[in-house]
């Protein structure tokens, strides 16, 4: 007798696979692209910086002692031209996210952890919340194509300006913000009408390329006396050319984003199917930088997927001077955390695997605009767990940095690490493990300046 155990077993399409077959039907229903937060949830891992591994001091190097000899963590931004550069007791800084995107507790909190550990905060599109003002040490004010709650007087409080070009996320589009978060506090404070959708335009209204860029610069430097550090703020798409350009309309600091960085709202497509990942982003904004001769004069930020200090310490041996966390620190203020259960099963998900940043429904009142919800997020306790893991992430730099033999991160170089995989290799040009004494060896082509 034949029966089931004997049929050929199920076969699933590696090309419409459940997933696939998922997709087209949604849109089929939906009749539109889909939208969703949180990221790239590719299921192809990228290179990226777990792809590098550190070579810690043995005979050739020798380590220091964690709890005896120093290990310097200072961090200085904007030492071109701005009269007061930022000054950072770490090199690591909250990212731009707005206040409506995020709830205010979820950006006080922010604010009042980053200020503890003696680092930065950034306002996001629509503006800047006064109170995120107020609780933070030093501060970032975003200048962004949809000029929503753009005000002078704002920007001469600032202790920077960032002009964003692109996201990681989303490259070669603007923001987006859906009604449901749209809140009457919101609405009034980026003049539009509440429950309405928003979306931020692709482009800056007052310049188009560089040459105009030039201008846009000159002007925000005029607005603030010359006294604050000019950040040009890139999607991570074509690195080197966009770093130089950037570098040359005269930017104090560079920020490349790669493909792994965080959105509250974007379409799916572009989260997974856009920029380069941000392991390649700082190989090649570093080289653009050496190219134009203005590597250590023009600062770099490595932003898009920064989750530990060991991630730090990478972008800082590839050539970042500082780094932007963004999910990390939603997911240390308690994105994604095992709680309210059935809050998340409401909205057909589970912790751990929620990307629901888009609905306004946030379990845990992070990206929510429901005082309900807001009221899950404490301010007080979330800002001491976002100071505790910028401490956490420091010290592992510093573990890092003391076991090469550095007594200072910012020494940390391309020669303290070798690459895993042979994308990593070609990618970075560091040497793949092994091949130390091999005719085939790698060239590592980014030494430290």
């Amino acid at each position: 007798m034949s029966g089931r155990n004997d049929r050929e077993p199920l076969r699933v399409s590696p090309v419409y696979t459940p997933r696939v077959i998922e997709e087209i039907q949604d849109k089929a229903q939906l009749g539109r692209y889909r939208i969703r937060g949180f990221g790239t949830l590719r299921e192809r891992p990228l290179p990226s910086l777990d792809d590098l591994t550190f070579l810690p001091a043995s005979l050739t190097r020798i380590p220091l002692e964690g709890y005896r000899e120093r290990c310097e963590t200072r961090t200085v931004l904007g030492t071109r031209y701005a009269e007061r550069p930022i000054e950072l007791d770490i090199p690591i800084m909250i990212t731009g996210m707005s206040f409506g995107a995020l709830s205010w507790n979820a950006k006080v909190a922010l604010a009042k952890g980053a200020a503890t550990v003696g680092t930065s905060t950034t306002s996001g599109d629509g503006g800047m919340l006064p109170a995120e003002r107020e609780h933070s040490r030093t501060m970032v004010v975003e200048v962004l194509p949809s000029r929503y709650g753009a005000n002078v007087h704002h920007l001469r409080q600032a202790d920077g300006l960032e002009l964003t070009i692109g996201q990681g996320a989303k490259p070669g589009t603007g923001g987006l913000l859906l009604g449901s978060k749209v809140s009457g506090e919101i609405a009034a404070i980026r003049d539009l009408p509440a429950g309405v959708d928003q979306r931020s335009p692709a482009r800056h209204p007052d310049f188009l390329g560089p040459d105009d860029m030039v201008i846009k610069i000159e002007e925000l430097r005029e607005a603030t006396d010359w006294q604050v550090p000019i950040f040009v703020k890139i999607g991570a798409t074509r690195v080197f050319d966009d770093v130089k350009l950037a570098a040359k309309c005269g930017a104090d600091v560079v920020v490349v984003d790669g493909m792994e960085g965080g959105t509250a709202a974007s379409p799916e497509i572009l989260q997974d199917h856009t920029g380069i990942p941000t392991l390649a982003a700082i190989v090649e904004a570093r080289r653009a930088l050496e190219d134009a001769g203005m590597f250590g004069k023009v600062q770099l930020i490595a932003a898009g997927g920064i989750r530990s200090g060991v991630d730090v310490a990478k972008a800082l041996a590839l050539g970042a001077d500082a780094c932007y966390i963004g999910t990390a620190a939603l997911i240390a203020l308690n994105c994604n955390r095992p709680i309210y259960l059935e809050d998340y099963a409401a909205l057909g998900t589970e912790p751990g695997a929620c990307h629901h940043c888009h609905t306004g429904r946030c379990p845990v009142g992070v990206t929510t605009q429901d005082p309900a919800l807001m009221a899950r997020l404490p301010v007080d306790e979330a800002a001491g767990r976002i100071a505790n893991f910028l401490t956490a992430m420091t010290l592992e730099v510093q573990m890092i940095a003391r076991a090469c033999g550095k007594a200072n991160i910012h020494d940390l170089d391309p020669e303290d690490m070798r690459a895993l995989t042979l994308e990593a290799s070609l990618i970075t040009g560091i040497p793949l493990v092994g091949m130390h004494g091999s005719s085939h060896q790698a060239h590592v082509t980014v030494p430290h300046a």
